[in-house]
Protein backbone atom coordinates (compact mmCIF):
# COMPACT_ATOMS: atom_id res chain seq x y z
CA UNK A 1 0.00 0.00 0.00
CA UNK A 2 1.67 3.59 -0.61
CA UNK A 3 2.05 6.46 1.47
CA UNK A 4 0.01 9.49 1.04
CA UNK A 5 3.50 10.77 0.44
CA UNK A 6 3.69 8.20 -2.20
CA UNK A 7 0.55 8.67 -3.65
CA UNK A 8 1.37 12.24 -3.83
CA UNK A 9 4.53 12.23 -5.88
CA UNK A 10 2.86 9.19 -8.53
CA UNK A 11 0.31 11.33 -8.67
CA UNK A 12 2.64 14.42 -9.72
CA UNK A 13 4.18 12.22 -12.12
CA UNK A 14 1.41 11.73 -13.96
CA UNK A 15 -0.01 14.89 -14.28
CA UNK A 16 3.67 16.72 -15.51
CA UNK A 17 3.37 14.05 -18.01
CA UNK A 18 0.10 14.34 -18.93
CA UNK A 19 0.53 18.40 -18.65
CA UNK A 20 3.51 18.25 -21.68
CA UNK A 21 1.29 15.72 -24.06
CA UNK A 22 -1.30 18.07 -23.33
CA UNK A 23 0.19 21.20 -23.89
CA UNK A 24 1.85 19.58 -27.43
CA UNK A 25 -1.98 18.41 -28.19
CA UNK A 26 -3.65 22.31 -27.80
CA UNK A 27 -0.31 23.85 -30.50
CA UNK A 28 -1.76 21.11 -32.89
CA UNK A 29 -5.25 21.14 -32.71
CA UNK A 30 -6.15 24.64 -31.39
CA UNK A 31 -5.00 26.37 -35.02
CA UNK A 32 -6.04 22.73 -37.10
CA UNK A 33 -10.11 23.70 -35.04
CA UNK A 34 -9.38 27.33 -35.98
CA UNK A 35 -9.16 28.59 -32.11
CA UNK A 36 -6.55 31.17 -32.38
CA UNK A 37 -4.84 30.84 -28.69
CA UNK A 38 -1.24 32.15 -28.12
CA UNK A 39 1.22 30.04 -26.36
CA UNK A 40 0.79 31.80 -22.66
CA UNK A 41 -2.90 31.55 -23.35
CA UNK A 42 -2.29 27.72 -23.79
CA UNK A 43 0.18 27.08 -20.95
CA UNK A 44 -2.42 28.93 -18.68
CA UNK A 45 -5.53 26.73 -20.02
CA UNK A 46 -3.07 23.54 -19.10
CA UNK A 47 -1.71 25.08 -15.77
CA UNK A 48 -5.78 25.43 -14.84
CA UNK A 49 -6.47 21.68 -16.40
CA UNK A 50 -3.65 20.41 -14.60
CA UNK A 51 -4.66 21.34 -11.31
CA UNK A 52 -7.99 19.73 -11.53
CA UNK A 53 -6.08 16.71 -13.09
CA UNK A 54 -3.72 16.21 -9.92
CA UNK A 55 -6.40 16.61 -7.38
CA UNK A 56 -8.49 14.27 -8.97
CA UNK A 57 -5.66 12.06 -9.52
CA UNK A 58 -4.49 12.16 -5.47
CA UNK A 59 -8.18 11.64 -4.35
CA UNK A 60 -9.01 8.82 -6.23
CA UNK A 61 -5.97 7.10 -5.49
CA UNK A 62 -6.41 7.88 -1.54
CA UNK A 63 -9.66 6.53 -2.19
CA UNK A 64 -8.52 3.47 -4.01
CA UNK A 65 -6.04 2.69 -1.35
CA UNK A 66 -9.13 3.71 1.72
CA UNK A 67 -11.13 0.33 0.26
CA UNK A 68 -8.25 -1.40 -0.36
CA UNK A 69 -7.38 -1.64 2.96
CA UNK A 70 -11.14 -2.13 3.84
Amino acid sequence: MQTKLQSLLESCANVLVGYLVALGAQLVVFPLMGIPVSLSQNVTIGVIFTAVSLGRSYALRRAFNWLHAQ
